[in-house]
């Protein structure tokens, strides 16, 4: 309406009248569209007849284009609403999946703490393919964190089926070992259910954990996966095992033992359990992420003040960039008595 009043009368806002709508679509409530669009209406019909028009062929056409994206503008209106509910509904559900595939891991268990994040590639996603579970078994607490080959749906089945043996094997398995063995032969069968030939098709990276009921540490079996990292009073290093392995899935490749390493988890002493997409995160010149660098002189007093740590550094790394899907697992051994 400014503009129609401050140029000469052969100019047209016409286009600004129908552009005041379509933005209000996708803004503003049903009937703050509606509000807008007769408003634009009667502004329009306002200015002809401040000007002097009276009814000519040009004012009929720009006043039915202005009624026209009027009426489009509440359609789309209505359209991107149930668009919305639709995305909302589905966010729901992923949350609802998350939650019934990857609970949240207790918060204490005796002299234990525990603390877990996820976070997805897509950004709108809740869940991918990594893993992680905490059991409390008569064995003392297992846990459990992994990265399934791939994406989509297949992943999402592989991490279900991962979890789903874990907990049941955990609780029944007098070894570690031996419960190793029982998701190998889970995730066997899971890859030849989903119709890979060979154990090159599919597979997942994981490391299994168990903290005796008494004792201060922890025992470890990798298998093909970032070794974890332990925070000690003095100092943070990587855990690596004294034998490698090949993931699960592909023992078939390499038979064999399962290698178990004891590593010592004295008071105040925490074992953080990571998926790669912590270690290849990359800043902006390509460099990827180190956390016994980054951390090397620092000391958090519960695994959830490490996890928001750590995270937050990581976005500031990344600069807020996705590539890959993170899971994270930070168990502190603190005093019997605190």
């Amino acid at each position: 309406m400014v503009i129609d009043l401050s140029t000469p009368r052969a100019v047209s806002a016409a286009a600004l009248y129908a552009a005041a709508m379509l933005t209000a679509a996708p803004l503003l409530s049903l009937r703050g569209t509606i509000i807008t669009g007769v408003t634009a209406f009667v502004l329009d019909l306002a200015m002809f007849a401040y000007f002097g028009y009276r009814g000519s062929a040009s004012e009929v056409s720009e006043l039915s284009m202005v009624a026209t994206v009027a009426v489009i503008a509440a359609f789309l209106n209505r359209l991107l609403y149930h668009l919305q509910t639709r995305l909302q509904s589905a966010r729901d559900i992923a949350i609802a999946v998350q939650q019934a595939v990857l609970p949240d891991p207790p918060q204490t268990s005796g002299p234990l703490r525990f603390a877990a994040r996820y976070e997805a590639a897509q950004e709108d996603a809740q869940i991918g393919g990594d893993l992680y579970a905490v059991v409390n078994t008569p064995f003392g607490v297992r846990c459990m964190i992994g990265d399934v080959r791939g994406k989509g749906l297949d992943a999402v089945r592989a991490v279900a089926a991962s979890i789903g043996t874990f907990h049941e094997a955990a609780l029944r398995e007098n070894s570690l070992a031996e419960l190793v063995e029982r998701l190998e032969q889970a995730i066997t069968l899971e890859i030849q259910r989903a119709g890979n030939v060979t154990e090159l098709e599919g597979f997942i990276t994981g490391l299994v954990a168990e903290f005796p009921r008494h004792g201060k540490e922890v025992r470890l079996v990798n298998r093909g996966h970032p070794a974890p990292v332990l925070f000690l009073r003095d100092t943070v290093r990587y855990v690596e095992p004294s034998q490698w392995a090949l993931p699960l899935g592909m023992a078939a490749l390499a038979p064999g033992p399962e290698h178990v390493d004891t590593v010592a988890l004295p008071e105040g002493a925490t074992l953080l359990l990571y998926t790669d997409g912590l270690t290849e995160a990359r800043d902006k010149k390509g460099d990827f992420y180190d956390p016994v660098d980054r951390f090397a002189q620092s000391r958090f007093s519960s695994p959830n003040t490490l996890l928001d740590a750590l995270l937050a550094d990581v976005h500031r790394h990344t600069r807020g960039r996705r590539t890959d899907d993170m899971a994270l697992l930070a168990i502190t051994h603190i005093s019997d008595n605190t």
